[in-house]
C-alpha cells in the first residue's frame, strides 16, 4: 500500500507541473508578448499525401488563432517549397487574420523534391527582408515543417541563418531524419526541434509553439539553471556569464576565464590571474617597468660596477662578465682584449698577400697580378714577360693568358706561335657554288674549272689546307666535307665528278648549311682553338629566293672569312652583303661565266697575298675593253683545251 500510495503522489505531481506549465490560453486569449516577424516554411513535396496537407492549413491557422495578429503586433508570412520555393504571402501581405486564414486555404501544393537548403536560403535573403515587411529590432521566428531528407545540403546555410538572427523551429513529420531537423534548428535543441509520427500528432507542436510564443518569462518561471544570468527569448532563455568568465558546454554553468593559463598576457616575466583579467609582476632581482608589463634587472654594467675593458655583459642581479668587440679575444684575465691577427695566424685564403685588420682581412695581389671577383685569388695580367712565349712575331696578354699574332699578311700556323705565308700556311675553305638552272650545263662545267683554279693555289694536305664543296640549287648538297680529301689531285677529280643539280636559287639556305654543318669539327673543320682560319667562298649567278641577311651575318659573327663571286645576272647588294670587309677585297662580279677564269687568278691577292708577284691590277669586268681582253683570253683557253682533247 505504501508503494501504490508513493506512485499516486509522484502521478499528481507530474500532472500538477505539467498544467501549471502552460498559461491559461483558450481561443479566445490572444498573446501579448510583444512584436514578432513569423515566417511558415512548409514542405510541399510529393510525398506530402493531399490529407497530411490539409492538416499542415489546420496546424497553422490554429497557432494564427492564438496570435495578436496585426501591423504592429505579429506579422505572418507564408512560404511553401519542394523542388522551387514560392511565396504564398510575405510579412507584409496581410493585417488581418481572416485575410491570412483565406490565403492558408487557397494555396496549392507543388509536389515536387523536397530542396530544403534552396527555401532556407529564400527564408534569409528575402522573406526576413524589409521589402518584404521585416521590421528592424523585432525578433525573427521561423517554422519549417517537413516530412523527408532534404536532397540538398542545409547544415552551412541554417547556420548563415541563425547567425544572422533568425530564431529557428524544425519540425519533423514520418520520414523526417532528425540529424537534418537538429542541422537546421536553433539551440537547445529540447526547445526547438519536434519529431511527430503522424501528422495528425502536429497539433502537439502547436500548444507547445504556443507557450513559447505567448510570452511565458522561462528565466522567472521556471528552473532555468544558469549559474550567472538568465536572458528570455520568445518562448525561450539564454544563459550569461558575469564579465571575466565564460558559459559552458553544457550552456548554464560558468568557468573563470584564466588568462595567464591560456597564455593571453604580455607579461614579461610573472602573470597574477583574476577572473578575466591579468596583472604582471617580476622574479627576484627584477622590477616591473613603467609598462607594467617588461622587467628589468639590477644591471651593474648600466651603473658602471665593472672593470671590463670593452663589453660588460649582465648576466643575472649582481652578476655580468666581460666581452670583446667584434676582431677581439678575451685575454686570460677575462678583462682585457687583443686584437686577432688572422693573417699572422695563417688563417686565410689569400693566395698572394693578405693585409690584416683586427678580426678580418683582405687580399691583395703582386705587382703584374690583378685581384679576380672571388677577392681571394689573383690574375697574371703580364704572362708575355713573365713566361717563355715561344710567340714567332708578337705575344699579346689577356687575363690570365695571352696569344701570338703575325705580322699583315701572314698566318699563325697550327702550333699556334709561328707564323707563315699563305702556301705554308692552313685554312679551311668550303666552297659554295650556285647549281640552279639558270646557270646552264655549259657554264656549271666553268664554274667547276674555277673551282680547279682556286684548289691550285692551295697548299693543300690533312695538317694544311682543307676543301670542302657544298652546290645549291632549291636544296642544298654536300659534295665532299672538309674530311673526305687531302690532296689537290683528288680534290679536282671529284670536282670534275660533280652533277649539275638545276632547280631554284636558295642561297640563305646554302649559308646556313655551310654555317651549321660544314664548318663542324663533324665534318673536318679544326676546332676554333687551333687558330685556323675558316673561310667561306659562295658563287651565284643570280638573285637569292630566300633570305641571306641572318646567316651571312651569323657567318661573319662566327669568325668565317666570306667572299663573295657573282655572274651574269648575280645581285650587287646580297653578294655586298654575303662579303667581309672591306667588301672591295672579297666581293668580285663579271657579266660572263668566261671571265671567272681572271676572278680565280686575282682572288690569290686577298686569299694569299705573299704568292703574287708584285701588284696586279683587278680589273672592272664591266668595261668594255675589259670584257673583250676576257672573251679573248676565254677562247684562247678553250681552243687550247679542245685541241688536247684532239691530241690525245
Amino acid at each position: 500500500m505504501g508503494n501504490l500510495r508513493a506512485l499516486s503522489c509522484f502521478i499528481l505531481l507530474i500532472l500538477v507541473v505539467f498544467t501549471t506549465a502552460r498559461p491559461k490560453s483558450g481561443p479566445d486569449q490572444k498573446c501579448k508578448s510583444g512584436p514578432v516577424d513569423l515566417v511558415f516554411l512548409i514542405d510541399s513535396s510529393r510525398s506530402v499525401r493531399p490529407h497530411e496537407f490539409e492538416t499542415m492549413r489546420k496546424f497553422m491557422i490554429d497557432i494564427l488563432n492564438t496570435l495578436d495578429i496585426g501591423p504592429d503586433s505579429t506579422r505572418v508570412g507564408v512560404v511553401q517549397y519542394s523542388s522551387q520555393v514560392r511565396n504564398e504571402f510575405s510579412l507584409k501581405t496581410h493585417s488581418k487574420l481572416e485575410n491570412m486564414v483565406k490565403a492558408i486555404n487557397e494555396i496549392v501544393p507543388l509536389a515536387q523534391g523536397t530542396m530544403t537548403g534552396l527555401a532556407i536560403r529564400y527564408l534569409m535573403n528575402e522573406a526576413f527582408s524589409p521589402g518584404q515587411g521585416d521590421r528592424p529590432k523585432v525578433p525573427n521566428v521561423a517554422v519549417i515543417v517537413t516530412d523527408g531528407r532534404p536532397q540538398d545540403r542545409v547544415a552551412e546555410v541554417a547556420t548563415e541563418a541563425r547567425e544572422k538572427g533568425i530564431e529557428i523551429y524544425a519540425v519533423g513529420v514520418a520520414r523526417a531524419d532528425m540529424t537534418s531537423l537538429r542541422a537546421m534548428a536553433s539551440p537547445p535543441f529540447e526547445d526547438h526541434v519536434f519529431l511527430v509520427e503522424r501528422f495528425d500528432l502536429i497539433h502537439q507542436f502547436g500548444l507547445q509553439f504556443q507557450d513559447k510564443l505567448c510570452g511565458i518569462d522561462l528565466c522567472s518561471e521556471s528552473e532555468h539553471g544558469c549559474e550567472h544570468l538568465c536572458e528570455s527569448t520568445p518562448g525561450s532563455y539564454i544563459c550569461h556569464c558575469l564579465p571575466g568568465y565564460r558559459l559552458n558546454a553544457d550552456g548554464k554553468t560558468c568557468s573563470a576565464i584564466d588568462l595567464c593559463a591560456e597564455g593571453k598576457h604580455d607579461c614579461q616575466q610573472i602573470c597574477i590571474s583574476s577572473p578575466g583579467s591579468f596583472t604582471c609582476d617580476c622574479n627576484r632581482g627584477h622590477q616591473l617597468n613603467d609598462d607594467e608589463k617588461t622587467c628589468s634587472p639590477i644591471d651593474l654594467c648600466a651603473e658602471g660596477k665593472h672593470d671590463c675593458e670593452q663589453v660588460c655583459v649582465n648576466m643575472g642581479p649582481g652578476i655580468f662578465t666581460c666581452d670583446c668587440n667584434k676582431g677581439y679575444r678575451l685575454n686570460e684575465d677575462e678583462k682585457s682584449c687583443s686584437a686577432i691577427d688572422l693573417c699572422a695566424e695563417g688563417k686565410h685564403d689569400c693566395e698572394q698577400i693578405c693585409v690584416s685588420a683586427p678580426g678580418v682581412f683582405t687580399c691583395d695581389c703582386n705587382k703584374g697580378f690583378k685581384l679576380n671577383r672571388d677577392k681571394r685569388t689573383c690574375t697574371n695580367m703580364d704572362m708575355c714577360n713573365t713566361v717563355k712565349h715561344g710567340c714567332e712575331y708578337q705575344c699579346v696578354n689577356t687575363p690570365g693568358s695571352y696569344h701570338c699574332i703575325c705580322p699583315e699578311g701572314q698566318l699563325l700556323q697550327e702550333d699556334g706561335k709561328t707564323c707563315g705565308t699563305c702556301k705554308s700556311s692552313n685554312i679551311d675553305l668550303v666552297l659554295l657554288i650556285d647549281g640552279s638552272k639558270s646557270v646552264r650545263p655549259q657554264n656549271f662545267e666553268l664554274v667547276k674549272k674555277f673551282v680547279n683554279q682556286v684548289v691550285d693555289s692551295l697548299d693543300v694536305s690533312a695538317r694544311g689546307t682543307r676543301v670542302g664543296l657544298v652546290q645549291y640549287s632549291s636544296r642544298v648538297r654536300t659534295e665532299f666535307p672538309l674530311s673526305m680529301y687531302h690532296t689537290a689531285e683528288d680534290i679536282k677529280a671529284a670536282v670534275l665528278k660533280v652533277d649539275y643539280m638545276e632547280k631554284g636559287t636558295m642561297t640563305g639556305l646554302a649559308l646556313k648549311h655551310m654555317l651549321e654543318n660544314s664548318f663542324s669539327e663533324a665534318e673536318g673543320a679544326r676546332p676554333a682553338s687551333h687558330n685556323i682560319p675558316r673561310v667561306g667562298l659562295v658563287f651565284t649567278d643570280g638573285r637569292s629566293q630566300d633570305d641571306i641577311s641572318e646567316y651571312a651575318k651569323k657567318a661573319k659573327e662566327a669568325g668565317i672569312t666570306m667572299y663573295a663571286v657573282g655572274v651574269g645576272k648575280a645581285v650587287e647588294d646580297e653578294l655586298r652583303e654575303i662579303a667581309s670587309d672591306p667588301v672591295e677585297k672579297h666581293f668580285y662580279y663579271t657579266t660572263d661565266f668566261s671571265a671567272i677564269n681572271t676572278i680565280a687568278e686575282n682572288l690569290k691577292l686577298n686569299v694569299c697575298p705573299a704568292e703574287s708577284q708584285g701588284e696586279v691590277e683587278v680589273k672592272d669586268p664591266c668595261a668594255c675593253e675589259n670584257l673583250v681582253e676576257f672573251q679573248q683570253a676565254t677562247m684562247n683557253s678553250l681552243d687550247q683545251l679542245t685541241q688536247k682533247h684532239i691530241l690525245c
